[in-house]
């Protein structure tokens, strides 16, 4: 990746590979993880921990079949299946997982093969006439005949645990690169009279990432199914294509996403809600029925109720709209709540930062905040207040009261003129020099 974050620690759709990975883990119900790593992979250990995951640590790294058996301290004891999978393959399903612990069930053993586009140098997975798996023949190693064979390996191998680590510390390195195999416990698992069955999956949900062009391929690939799964759930999307979603992401049946609209993670929009072309959101809520955009804002704790309208060049931080409020241009709202039905005007600013802390405004239902307003937190304006356009509020105000700060206006007649002829002059006598 020629980056200083680990590999499995890059984004696909706002969360880390290895997030998508243990998330598709837990969804199949596996009830404990242990993620191996290199011996200088804090990162990924300490991300693994927040995940619930145990961590072992491979040192030296001899191979995938070694990784694999470094895990067996962690699960001593463990009475079960496991499942080995790779920690780089961000769209890995759910139901993969699943069916290869169905298919273990019945013969033992089982491992997951993918049929590419282009098998390219991939291992050949070689089935007998029952459907079994025979071999794994690598490609160098492979005859013209194996290398017509589509089916490829795919890693992912499901087995008894104490088989499967008794076999794992069985392996040989009797190969060029001295390294431990794991395509090499199925010929073990055989010798014991344990068959391998193999499941089959997609070839983009077996898409790992070890460059930047396959980390963007995976970025594709996710959002497609993303898109996909919105327009299978109802949610209008004028323009797919151009909609980036995090991998959380909760769009409601009937709500309306246009063109060119990015949410980052923790954003859930209720249905009726019509998000506008070029908005941002990420940790925000839309209600029913709220309209945002375009070229809007929201930041984490933006939380707007039904009907609220947030329009352009707005943007809302830790803020709650409360149910028919509008902020319709050009406006700054943040560490506020906006009550009911609030309007607030063009300009206006919640000056929340002193450069030390923040502090909260507070807008009554029905408010009327004049364009141009500038309210230093902390500050309370009163249920049906108004405040005067261009005021900067400092005190609170009281409902129903008008606020403004104002400095008289003052006119000079004919000083437009006499200005304009005057520069006209020295404009005039500059040129002459």
């Amino acid at each position: 990746m020629k980056s200083a974050t680990p590999k499995v620690m890059h984004l696909v759709a706002g969360l880390p590979i290895l997030g998508h990975v243990i998330a598709a883990m837990r969804a199949a119900g596996v009830e404990r993880i242990v993620v191996v790593t290199h011996r200088e992979g804090d990162a990924v250990r300490a991300y693994a921990a927040k995940q619930g995951a145990e961590s072992a640590i491979q040192e030296p790294q001899l191979g995938t079949g070694h990784a694999a058996a470094c895990a067996a301290p962690s699960l001593a004891g463990f009475s079960g299946a496991v499942i080995v999978t790779y920690g780089d393959m961000p769209l890995m399903r759910p139901e993969t997982f699943k069916a290869s612990f169905a298919a273990q069930e019945r013969t033992g053993m089982a491992m997951v093969g993918f049929r590419p586009a282009d098998p390219a140098s991939y291992g050949r997975m070689i089935l007998d006439e029952k459907g079994l798996l025979d071999r794994i023949v690598e490609f160098k190693d492979a005859d013209t005949a194996q290398r017509a064979v589509t089916l490829c390996n795919a890693g992912i191998l499901a087995a008894d645990a104490r088989s499967f680590f008794g076999w794992a510390c069985r392996l040989e390195n009797n190969n060029a690169q001295k390294e431990y195999y794991l395509t090499d416990v199925p010929q073990l698992a055989k010798a014991n009279g344990v068959r391998c069955a193999v499941v089959e999956a997609d070839e983009v949900s077996m898409m790992g990432v070890n460059s930047r062009a396959e980390l963007a391929r995976a970025e594709a690939a996710m959002q497609a199914r993303l898109r996909a799964d919105a327009l299978a759930n109802a949610v209008g999307l004028t323009a797919p294509e151009t909609v980036f979603l995090a991998y959380d992401t909760v769009l409601e049946p009937d709500c309306q996403i246009e063109p060119y609209v990015v949410f980052g993670p923790g954003v859930t929009i209720r249905s009726g809600a019509q998000i506008r072309a070029f908005s941002h959101l990420e940790g925000a809520e839309v209600g029913p029925g709220a309209i945002v955009g375009p070229y809007a804002r929201l930041r984490p704790g933006a939380v707007l109720e039904g009907n609220v309208h947030v329009g352009n060049f707005v943007e809302v931080k830790n803020g709650r709209l409360e149910k028919g409020a509008k902020a319709n241009h050009l406006t700054y709202l943040g560490d506020v709540r906006v009550g009911a039905g609030a309007n607030i005007g063009a300009g206006t600013i919640t000056c929340n930062y002193d450069g030390f802390g923040k502090y909260r405004t507070d807008i009554g239902a029905g408010a009327f905040i004049g364009s141009d307003t500038a309210l230093v937190a902390p500050v309370k304006v009163g249920d049906g207040a108004i405040t005067g356009a261009g005021s900067v509020i400092t005190k609170d105000v009281p409902a129903n009261a008008l606020a403004l700060t104002r400095a008289p206006q003052v006119e000079k007649p004919g000083w437009a003129e006499e200005f304009r002829t005057r520069k006209k002059a020295e404009k005039s006598a500059k040129k002459d020099k």
